[in-house]
């Protein structure tokens, strides 16, 4: 939390309930704390380049697209990108498959963390059809069930707990 406005929230909270509050004054603490939690709010996704999740918020109004932010983390999205391709192709032309399958993890993982789902779950079947060992695949299935689990995709999380019971 920003420590700009904590202290005014804390003050509130520490008088306890007993304490009656105005409807006015309700009203400023509430707009107060949205504040200070889309201020939090942006500096996350700022600070996790989550792009897609942004976007969903912005569209159901939830926060104002902030262009500069929007356009930061897509050029920080774009330039990660380009570095994990480049070590996938090294991978593919001079190393061996245990690599060239890190490498494509690295990228699903990392559509995982920007809240990319569709792109993830592509890179992830990309990995798995790389994956030779059990307990990697296992791994690859938990991937999914974390982001059906995020997004409370129930399909998919029912499609994941099948996969790993077999």
């Amino acid at each position: 939390m920003s420590p700009k406005g904590s202290s005014t929230i804390a003050s509130h909270i520490s008088s306890g309930p007993n304490k009656q509050v105005c409807r006015i004054e309700k009203v400023c603490l509430r707009d107060e704390v949205m504040t200070i939690v889309v201020a939090d709010v942006v500096w996350i996704f700022d600070f996790d380049d989550m792009v897609p999740l942004y976007k969903t918020l912005a569209v159901n109004s939830v926060l104002e697209v902030d262009q500069k932010v929007l356009d930061s983390m897509c050029a920080k999205i774009a330039e990660e990108l380009k570095k994990l391709d480049e070590k996938i192709a090294d991978a593919e032309e001079n190393l061996g498959e245990s690599e060239v399958r890190e490498a494509h993890l690295a990228k699903s993982l990392f559509y995982i963390r920007i809240g990319d789902k569709e792109k993830a779950l592509e890179q992830l079947k990309v990995t798995e059809g790389k994956t030779v060992v059990v307990g990697k695949r296992m791994d690859l299935v938990f991937y999914t069930l974390q982001m059906g689990f995020f997004y409370m995709d129930f399909d998919l999380i029912s499609r994941s707990i099948d996969k790993a019971k077999k």
